[in-house]
Order: structure tokens, then sequence, then C-alpha cells
């Protein structure tokens, strides 16, 4: 199971889920999956997240 920071660090930004989703250019209810567990995020939308969110991907997921 993986396991994200991703709610943590948009919250520090102080992003939306619609504002990050946007800007990461993916679905929101995606996002919101992903944030919950439910979705395992693909390489490139991880690599799309670790960017808006100014991190590394190492940052925001751990297996």
């Amino acid at each position: 199971m993986e396991t994200n920071r991703v709610r943590e660090f948009r919250e520090k930004a102080g992003l939306t889920q619609v504002e990050l989703a946007r800007r990461a250019r993916i679905a929101s209810p995606n996002l919101s999956s992903i944030e919950r567990g439910r979705l395992v995020a693909w390489p490139r939308v991880r690599q799309s997240l670790a960017k808006t969110l100014k991190c590394t991907e190492a940052e925001l997921f751990q297996t």
C-alpha cells in the first residue's frame, strides 16, 4: 500500500484540491482519490504533483 503526503503539502501551499489539480493538469476526482490512498499515482502524475508543490517525489510518496 502506498502512503503519501500530498494533502499535507497541498495545505502548506495554501491550495484547494481543485486548484492543485488544475495546476498539475490532473482531474480533481483523481487527486482526491490519490490523497485518500485509493488510487496509486502514475509516474507522470507524481512528477507533475511534485513540480507543482515544489518538492521531490520521494517527499510526497512512500511505498
